[in-house]
């Protein structure tokens, strides 16, 4: 029987992860996989970029080393785009003209970046002004790298993870920094009023100014960036805006195929479009109502439908993520998962805050059990927490427990082996031990046999503590 033609369009962090979870089921025994990328190269880590700024490598962040091959059943498609989908006719329209026939389409086209309308920030001919960078993908962040001289100002627009990654790594490569955002704290989403100050209080520690409950209403300068214009009027020196306010997913694609979208392209629990035959997942997705932004659900999109797709879970569907994430911004560790706030006057709220330490930990209970919690500036207790709130687990009665369940210097115990040290990757302490037995005794063996450190890789610094603790006698790389 000939083999059914599977596209993933889109290679990046979601197209590149479902391929590894369909060889992982064998697919190819039943597919032939194509693979379209826009970019060129092989996909990257798009939460690391502040690292290729800060002046590593590119391929440091690159999810495949540039000599991987695939195998003989994939065939990677790079610089391509394909503008539409004919579902009558199951036939791609690629960017260069041709078409392509498939069986199979699943649409990974991820999402691009919000770029505000501000005065000032393009050219006649509507380009960008000299000097206006967004901050979205590996050549913004070379362009961008390109135009750093120490001792110049720049204006960070956006508060999140990334535009806070971006001001840390400016500010190392010694540019004075200010971030603005539009809302009262950092990081609102993630984190509430206390927890955001705190996070503020820290980065402005390390010579960030931020200023909160600000945007810009202009950029300064005629050819070249200037300067810029607050909402309140205050004109502040740049020489560099870098614009980080958010994503919005890319829907282009299925608008122009006639599949319908609403935030984003609109999928099942089967994560299927309402074209037969065609599947969405990533941040291009919406399903039930949601599209997910960060790493661990759309792990668990690209784990389900490669199950449905390869029949090794025929019956599996994809019912929704809870959201939970452990990073470090700006040099500073935070933890976030569930609610940030109490929805219910019967919700209890437990509060740590200790000035001295510079740390703030929160957790939100219902009827016993954690339906939110933050950790700002110690997040030891964050693998524990991420599986009482994954697994819906009763907490001890005495809530504090849970925080102290773990410290950061007091190493391994029996009841601790087997928290969750990976969020983005779902990985117990027990399984990076089990490998790094086996001898993976570097952070990167460590990733290729667990998958532990290749996601957001705020636990990097935790598996090279395993390493040390756990390693042959014989072993001594990191």
């Amino acid at each position: 029987m000939a083999k059914k033609h599977l596209v993933i369009i889109g290679h990046g962090m979601a197209g590149s992860r479902l391929l590894d979870e369909l060889q992982s089921r064998h697919a190819g025994t039943r597919y032939r996989i194509t693979v379209y990328g826009e970019e060129p190269g092989a996909a990257y880590n798009r939460i690391l970029l502040s690292k290729v700024l800060g002046g590593a490598d590119p391929d440091t962040i690159r999810m495949k080393a540039e000599t991987w091959h695939p195998g003989d059943d994939v065939t990677l498609v790079p610089r391509t785009r394909v503008d539409r989908i004919d579902s009558a006719n199951r036939l791609l329209h690629l960017s260069d003209g041709s078409t392509e026939p498939y069986d199979i389409a699943i649409i990974a086209t991820g999402s691009r970046p919000f770029i505000p309308k501000i005065e000032g920030s393009v050219l006649a001919d509507s380009s960008p002004k000299p000097g206006v960078f967004a901050y979205r993908t590996l050549d913004d962040c070379l362009q961008m790298r390109s135009k750093l001289r120490p001792g110049d100002s720049a204006v960070v627009l956006g508060g999140g993870l990334l535009g806070l990654e971006a001001a840390k790594a400016l500010a190392d490569n010694g540019l004075h920094v200010t971030v603005c955002h539009l809302m009262p704290t950092l990081m609102e989403t993630q984190l509430d009023e206390t927890g955001g100050k705190m996070l503020q209080r820290q980065i402005e520690q390390q010579g960030i100014f931020v200023r909160c409950g600000r945007t810009i209403a202009a950029i300064l300068g005629c050819n070249q960036v200037r300067g810029v214009r607050l909402d309140d009027g205050t004109e502040l020196a740049a020489d560099m805006v870098v614009l980080a306010c958010g994503i919005r997913p890319r829907v282009d694609l299925a608008q122009a195929s006639g599949i319908p979208v609403n935030r984003g392209v609109i999928v099942n629990d089967a994560l299927a479009t309402a074209v037969p035959g065609v599947y969405a997942l990533g941040e291009c997705a919406e399903h039930r109502g949601r599209v997910y932004g960060i790493v661990t659900p759309i792990w668990e999109q690209c784990e389900a439908l490669a199950d449905i797709l390869c029949a090794t879970g025929s019956a599996r569907r994809y019912t929704g993520s809870k959201l939970y994430s452990r990073l470090k911004v700006a040099g500073v560790d935070v933890a976030s998962m569930g609610v940030v706030k109490p929805e219910l006057a019967s919700d209890q709220t437990i509060q740590i805050f200790e000035e001295q330490r510079a740390t703030y930990r929160k957790l939100i209970l219902r009827e016993g059990k954690l339906i939110g919690a933050q950790l700002v500036g110690d997040t030891a207790a964050a693998g524990q927490l991420v599986q009482l709130f994954d697994r819906n687990t009763t907490i001890p009665l005495n809530p504090l427990e849970a925080l102290c369940a773990y410290s950061a210097a007091g190493g391994s115990t029996g009841a601790a082996l087997d928290r969750q040290v990976c969020n983005c990757n779902t990985v117990n302490e027990s399984a990076i031990v089990s490998a790094i037995k086996q001898g993976c005794v570097s952070v990167e063996a460590v990733g290729v046999c667990t998958r532990a450190g290749t996601g957001c890789g705020s636990c990097r610094s935790q598996i090279v503590g395993l390493i040390r603790e756990h390693r042959p006698a014989a072993a001594a790389t990191l």
